[in-house]
């Protein structure tokens, strides 16, 4: 409150006053109606019809790329704020920030010259890491550049998809895809290892959080950052035993870490179970992939699933209904009703993951159903509160 100037901040549109309220607000529209219309086009309504490159391909780029992207960039942008005490990006800059995170989305349906789609949603990201390196920069916060350094690196995958797309090679764009989606864990395990014993303590009323291993938070991010880095290469495209030693160690450091977070008393409060269920997915992603490079697994993709519905969904959804609330000025109070939203998504990852066989698409569409379920309630309950002023009569 004290590095705004309160009568400018006033008088900029709720929607523009910070990234959270329109990148949470779109990404989760984007969200709502992607997957339904991924399962739709599976089951062959749009043969007729289909975006750029295929609709596998604006599947992976979309849910990983802009969704997942979105919501990184408005909590990302909003948090800086706090961070460095320095104002976070508002106004016109950011609506042009939003309108063109927008235009990427709709480049991929309309098929604009692929140079064109290419370069409106590489700026996208390429302006967020300017934004996030010039406000850490300007007070020279060591702490929050490996933030930065994972931004960078989910550029290049990005890049990588996109050319992939340009040449028509169907395995780079998913090495691409399948680089991001691990970068996405590596930031949920920087992230998650910040907020969720933070959040745990504040909500259980807890003398002090759990303090973090430091060793082992840093082992972790490397190690992450290594596996994207295979997967980008293609070299984990094929089971490796020495690739399944690295997902076992991310796999027991995530866990040690649940054990170490975790209380019982999680249970009672949605706000925090949510974050709990969402981090043990991304373990049992893990625990899945190390699976699949031993050889003990016929396929990858319930582990992607496991990480991208479950971990990466399920955490996201958790941290939307948290962050919306305390930046709206809020109490930090779940509207009625609203943990069925994390129950639809938990149900969706279930569904997602476990059901193989005769049932997968029928089991496809029910997952894609209660996913769509699960942002549909958040955009229902939190959208007014996005576009209407903070409820304190604040900026921001």
């Amino acid at each position: 409150m004290q590095i705004l100037d309160k009568r400018k901040a006033l008088a900029i549109a709720p929607l523009f006053r910070l990234a959270f309220r329109g990148f949470f607000l779109f990404g989760s529209l984007l969200a709502m109606v992607a997957v339904p219309l991924w399962v739709l086009a599976i089951h062959g309504y749009f043969n007729g019809w289909q975006p750029v490159g295929g609709w596998l391909g604006w599947h992976q780029h979309e849910m990983v790329f802009a969704f997942a992207g979105a919501i990184i960039t408005g909590f990302l942008l909003t948090a800086v704020q706090t961070w460095t005490g320095r104002p976070g990006l508002s106004g016109k800059p950011l609506a042009a920030l939003i309108v063109l995170w927008l235009l990427g989305r709709i480049c991929w349906l309309l098929g604009p010259p692929l140079w064109l789609l290419a370069a409106i949603n590489l700026l996208f990201m390429l302006l967020v890491i300017l934004a996030m390196a010039q406000t850490l920069g300007k007070v020279r916060q060591k702490r929050n550049y490996p933030i930065v350094v994972v931004l960078v690196f989910f550029l290049l995958a990005e890049i990588l998809n996109l050319y992939g797309l340009g040449i028509g090679h169907p395995g780079l764009q998913r090495q691409g895809v399948m680089a991001a989606a691990w970068l996405i864990a590596a930031l949920m395990g920087l992230i998650g290892g910040r907020v969720i014993p933070f959040f745990t303590q504040k909500g259980l009323g807890r003398p002090a959080p759990v303090q973090p291993w430091p060793w082992l938070d840093w082992a972790l991010l490397v190690v992450s950052i290594l596996i994207a880095a295979l997967e980008a290469l293609g070299w984990a495209a094929q089971a490796s035993l020495w690739i399944a030693g690295l997902f076992f160690l991310v796999t027991l450091a995530h866990a040690v870490r649940f054990w170490r977070w975790f209380d019982s008393a999680v249970l009672q409060v949605p706000l925090l179970w949510s974050l709990y269920l969402a981090y043990g997915w991304l373990i049992i992603a893990c625990a899945a992939m190390t699976l699949w490079h031993m050889g003990l697994l016929a396929s990858p993709s319930p582990a992607l699933h496991a990480l991208t519905v479950g971990g990466v969904g399920g955490l996201i959804l958790a941290m939307l209904a948290r962050v919306s609330l305390g930046h709206t000025g809020r109490p930090l109070t779940l509207p009625k009703g609203f943990a069925l939203a994390f129950i639809w998504l938990n149900l969706a990852a279930a569904v997602r993951v476990f059901v193989v066989g005769y049932w997968y698409m029928p089991a496809l569409t029910v997952a894609a159903g209660f996913w769509a379920l699960a942002f549909a309630q958040y955009v229902c309950c939190y959208g007014p509160m996005l576009c209407q002023a903070r409820a304190d009569g604040h900026p921001g």
